[in-house]
């Protein structure tokens, strides 16, 4: 006889079933009770924790985010830090910005929201990799102390995803390059007065 799981080891598989069934089926397919059957648990247990398949669905990409969290980089250089942690997200997210973005979109029709607010909803106020990047490089005096626009910051990784939804690949490491160096440093630049 299987062990009862009780807590956040239920939750967490839980999240995991409804997670892989994203991955699968998208959310087309998605049903609460396809999650209870991979969990292999009953429709009240997964009921009591999210009563519809919009919190679960949002509930399972932030768990899925915070379970790959991408470590952020300390290299000395504000262009080294974002080359570093786009070539991270490179590496590891694409799956996750395809679901986020294609597989989801009966989500944010029905829900009436898009992957801003899914994305805004994970993080829930949490500070972002991208700004430690961005106070290290105003410590370091790379960037002025006021820092950059909220829209200057986002460019070179709202990029990546632009190149992840044409493509639903991984992007070449010349094309990092060229997002970094002669789009996103030139407009740094010049917001210091460089």
């Amino acid at each position: 006889m299987p062990e009862r799981r009780r807590g956040a080891v239920l939750d967490e598989a839980l999240l995991d079933a409804a997670w892989a069934e994203l991955m699968e089926n998208g959310y087309a397919s998605f049903t609460m009770d396809a999650v209870v059957q991979r969990a292999g648990t009953s429709r009240p247990v997964l009921y009591r924790r999210w009563p519809d398949r919009h919190e679960l669905v949002r509930a399972a990409v932030t768990h899925a985010l915070d379970r790959d969290r991408v470590d952020i980089p300390d290299t000395g250089t504000l262009r080294g830090d974002v080359l570093t942690l786009m070539r991270e997200i490179n590496a590891t997210r694409v799956q996750l910005a395809t679901i986020l973005s294609v597989h989801l979109a009966g989500y944010y029709q029905e829900t009436g929201t898009s992957p801003a607010d899914l994305r805004q909803f994970a993080h829930d106020g949490r500070r972002s990799s991208v700004d430690v990047l961005f106070d290290r490089a105003a410590a370091r005096g790379e960037i002025g102390p006021e820092g950059l626009s909220d829209r200057l910051r986002a460019l070179p990784f709202d990029l990546l995803r632009h190149e992840f939804l044409m493509t639903l690949a991984p992007v070449p490491d010349q094309v990092l390059v060229e997002i970094v160096d002669t789009i996103f440093l030139p407009l740094v630049l010049d917001q210091d007065g460089s």
